[in-house]
């Protein structure tokens, strides 16, 4: 098996001759002239297959004839064979408009998009996605989806799109005063003989405060191009169903329609986990199992609740500590090593404060998919700014050039390196990438190294604790010993970045839930320590 990156379809040159055509009469459903929204002028009009998605722009009026539905470049690429190439085109061209325009997405924009997404799900051409360069692009071709239809406009307080081999269904959902559940059917019964359904419990409805969406997207085909494309050894017995609901509600039950109905094929329940790419078992579990179907509970992470607690005290936490900071510093800096000793703790706790709120931006600019740009922007500054934090603990004394200098130079450099080929950002958060570039070394080698320094420190300031005074009893000197080395090390170990070494356990045990709680607790809670270390 090997990759194949030929293509016929050069979506540059297409959107670029879309947009010297002259207006068409709209009942042909073209809308020409003026600038086509994803063009920059002046751009070449050839490039290498992969590039098509790439540029985007509008007219001089910030204005595009074609963001209306995207039908104008419908025809093109469905007359386009589903090859290799061309599939990792429109992958990347679907991933820019979900990331990019995906504002008002009105029932227009969702069966374009859909079309666009269907010509490549086809289950006649499942075996070419094993042979498509970016062995994620299915799963990147998923989270396009998701992000796109979570945005979806619902007419009358329903929506049903559907294609062959993808099925969209929103709804408006509310408490219900009765207590029942609300459910509906995922079906796609011209292309498959399996059906899905979801169901909201009424205890959960019971949690939303105001009227709000769900959205359900059914798949009779990507899990078999998962497969295909990432050699998993699993078989996907069913469509694949992803369910965007409001954040209040934490439990959802999936009802799947098994394809191999054989009583010696086993099932089991699994989510996708879009961040590590791979199917997530603890994500899901079964409620019941028989020949024909499997029904599955469904749940939110525990992590983003902690992380987000976390990142509320943490940044309450560094303001107080700053505020503290700035009402005794003429009190706590008469000598040089005091002064250098609270330098170094104000940076420490701006830098910090800086990543948490870039985290929170970051957060928010991925969810609502406001610009590209700016997700790289704001990933180069998390980045800088977490640096920063680093090399500011290892420091301690040695100010700003290496306290912010060296994490600049890093991350120009990797921002430089990697973004021109598309590999900065990961699929599915605005953070640096791993799977494709290896990106996110720029910023776990420093700081893991680090951390290891200041753990050697550590180890070295407990060893040096000075022993008790003479003529305490043993029990006393024992006790005393305990107190002191506990006490340094409660306050070494946040001050220094030690809990992020929690974050190397993640990586050499991704599957592991503890791991991720662990780390997501210390760190979140890290200032919160930092800021009960000021005198």
């Amino acid at each position: 098996m090997f990759a194949d990156a030929c293509a016929n379809l050069d979506v540059q040159s297409l959107f670029q001759r879309i947009s010297k055509q002259e207006p068409l009469p709209s009942s042909e459903g073209h809308v020409g002239g003026g600038h086509f929204p994803f063009v920059v002028p002046g751009k070449p009009t050839h490039g290498k297959p992969g590039d098509g998605a790439k540029y985007f722009g509008a007219d001089d009026h910030g204005r595009s004839n074609c963001q209306a539905d995207f039908s104008c470049i419908i025809p093109d690429i469905l007359s386009s064979p589903a090859i290799p190439g061309n599939i990792a085109d429109i992958v990347e061209l679907l991933k820019k408009i979900s990331l990019m325009l995906s504002e008002n997405v009105n029932r227009g924009k969702m069966q374009s998009y859909s079309k666009i997404a269907n010509h490549i799900l086809n289950s006649s051409i499942i075996s070419n996605w094993a042979f498509v360069k970016d062995r994620n692009a299915s799963s990147t071709l998923l989270d396009s989806v998701n992000l796109f239809a979570g945005k979806l406009l619902l007419r009358n307080g329903s929506e049903n799109v559907q294609e062959h081999f993808i099925s969209t269904k929103g709804f408006r959902i509310h408490q219900n005063a009765s207590g029942k559940s609300f459910d509906f059917s995922m079906e796609l019964n011209k292309t498959s003989n399996v059906s899905g359904r979801v169901v909201i419990p009424g205890e959960e409805l019971q949690k939303l405060p105001k009227t709000s969406k769900a959205i359900s997207i059914a798949f009779p085909t990507l899990g078999p191009i998962i497969e295909a494309s990432r050699l998993d050894p699993v078989s996907v017995n069913g469509m694949v169903l992803s369910v965007s609901l409001p954040e209040e509600l934490q439990h959802v039950l999936l009802t799947f329609e098994k394809v191999n109905k054989l009583e010696n094929v086993g099932a089991q329940c699994v989510g996708w986990h879009s961040t590590e790419r791979r199917w997530d078992n603890k994500a899901c579990k079964m409620k019941s199992d028989n020949i024909s179907s499997v029904v599955c509970m469904c749940k939110n992470a525990v992590l983003d609740y902690i992380t987000c607690v976390g990142l509320g005290l943490s940044i309450f936490s560094l303001i107080l500590c700053l505020t503290i900071e700035a009402a005794v510093w003429h009190h706590v800096t008469r000598t040089e090593i005091t002064y250098m000793r609270h330098f170094c703790l104000v940076n420490i706790a701006t830098s910090l404060l800086i990543a948490d709120i870039l985290f929170i931006v970051a957060a928010v600019v991925h969810n609502t998919a406001l610009n590209y740009r700016l997700c790289v922007a704001a990933t180069f500054f998390l980045h800088l700014f977490y640096l920063s934090l680093f090399f500011w603990m290892f420091t301690l004394v040695t100010a700003f050039v290496i306290g912010y200098g060296c994490p600049l130079v890093i991350s120009i450099l990797t921002v430089a390196i990697t973004e021109p080929r598309n590999g900065y950002l990961r699929s599915g958060a605005c953070w640096l990438n791993w799977y494709e570039t290896k990106a996110l070394l720029a910023f776990a080698v420093p700081a893991l190294t680090i951390v290891a320094v200041n753990l050697a420190v550590v180890v070295v300031v407990v060893v040096k604790t000075p022993r008790p005074s003479i003529g305490e009893s043993c029990k006393s000197q024992d006790l005393s010993n305990v107190i002191r080395i506990s006490k340094n090390v409660a306050l070494l170990t946040p001050l220094l970045g030690l809990t992020w070494g929690f974050g190397l356990a993640t990586v050499v045990d991704s599957h592991s839930l503890a791991f991720h709680i662990t780390f997501a607790f210390l760190n979140a809670f890290q200032v919160n320590s930092v800021s009960l270390g000021i005198e």
